[in-house]
């Protein structure tokens, strides 16, 4: 006797080889773009959410966190975790996994790769973001730090928001030098630069995107002039940042939920009561976004629970609509709920 699992027990599995299945058949850039639209549509929103500040737990060697929200209909969260001296030993920086459910009855509806995810999640961000705080006509951007953010972030502002030029700089050419080939199909005007100082020539937008560990200064405060929208997308947890804190205090800074970004954001330099504005409020007009041509504005971005549940749910309905997906056997579904023990006990004899 064979016992076969129910159609209950199976949920369904986005493996990494079906993510890039998924993201190529719409295309990368335009996979941004969707996701960029329902984060928007989400922080419209805004008061729908369960929030909490993601749940981290550290070490030497990196952070481990657990990302969860709720809208009351569906519940998400991502395990992530950052380990910076990973890639000299052969591991990922950065890897995730995500879990979507149903809140009416607790049952998963997606287990998914969010490696990958995060990556078009996070320059998802950052287009909706800019779309709110960049000068208007920006066609210049510097991407500082070349690793595996950098392309999302490049492709994601080339196609909605109209940016013509890329300036690339990183501590490692070879980084730039990746970059530089990934980018030199994609219609945007690759230029790969020696010093930070080159790379922020002329740039209308600024990203700074590192991975290291500690308090940086990637940006000194003579770098960054009048009229730019900053990206800080790279400080994320307590003790790493990658601005002057001058720059700061020249700033009109916006974040996403600010007990999460006091303490892991670039605004963990400052006092606690520092004004900020959240980003939500933007959107929804109740505050203005970039005022004047002068402005300095800074997206102090750590990545919020609510974006992942936002590319969760755009995934969900991708994998219903091209089939890339396997059923796992995850939960348990005895003919009894009751009788737990017997199914178990029954399957000891499956084979006979």
């Amino acid at each position: 006797m064979t016992l076969s699992p129910s159609r209950l027990a199976m949920v369904p599995f986005v493996s990494v080889h079906d993510m890039m299945k998924i993201v190529n058949e719409t295309g990368v850039a335009e996979t941004i773009a969707a996701i960029a639209d329902r984060i928007e549509a989400d922080f419209l929103r805004w008061e729908d959410f369960d929030k909490v500040a993601r749940v981290p737990s550290h070490s030497e060697e990196g952070v481990i966190e657990l990302m969860p929200t709720s809208d009351g209909e569906f519940y998400g969260f991502k395990y992530v975790n950052g380990h910076p001296a990973n890639m000299a030993r052969g591991f990922q920086t950065v890897t995730a996994f995500g879990v979507l459910a149903r809140v009416d009855n607790g049952y998963p509806v997606m287990l998914t790769e969010m490696t990958v995810l995060t990556a078009l999640r996070t320059a998802a961000m950052s287009v909706v973001a800019a779309r709110h705080l960049a000068p208007k006509g920006a066609r210049v951007m510097a991407m500082i730090g070349n690793g595996a953010q950098c392309e999302f972030q490049a492709l994601g502002f080339h196609h909605c928001l109209g940016i013509e030029e890329v300036r690339l700089y990183d501590i490692d050419p070879e980084a730039t030098a990746k970059a530089a080939r990934n980018l030199s199909r994609t219609g945007l005007r690759v230029v790969p630069c020696t010093t930070a100082e080159e790379a922020i020539a002329g740039a209308q937008i600024i990203t700074t995107c590192t991975a290291d560990k500690k308090q940086a200064t990637i940006l000194s405060d003579n770098m960054v002039g009048a009229g730019v929208h900053l990206n800080a997308i790279g400080g994320d947890c307590p003790g790493k940042t990658e601005l002057h804190r001058d720059i700061l205090l020249r700033s009109d800074i916006f974040v996403e939920y600010p007990p999460q970004t006091r303490v892991e954001g670039e605004i963990q330099q400052l006092d606690p009561d520092h004004p900020v504005t959240e980003l939500w409020r933007v959107i929804d007009g109740q505050v203005p976004g970039r005022r004047t041509d002068s402005q300095i504005t800074l997206f102090d971005s750590v990545g919020f629970a609510t974006e992942d549940f936002s590319a969760l749910r755009h995934i969900y309905g991708e994998l219903q609509r091209t089939g890339h997906y396997l059923d796992l056997d995850m939960l348990a579904d005895p003919d009894d709920p009751r009788d737990l023990f017997g199914m178990v006990a029954r399957a000891d004899g499956a084979g006979d």
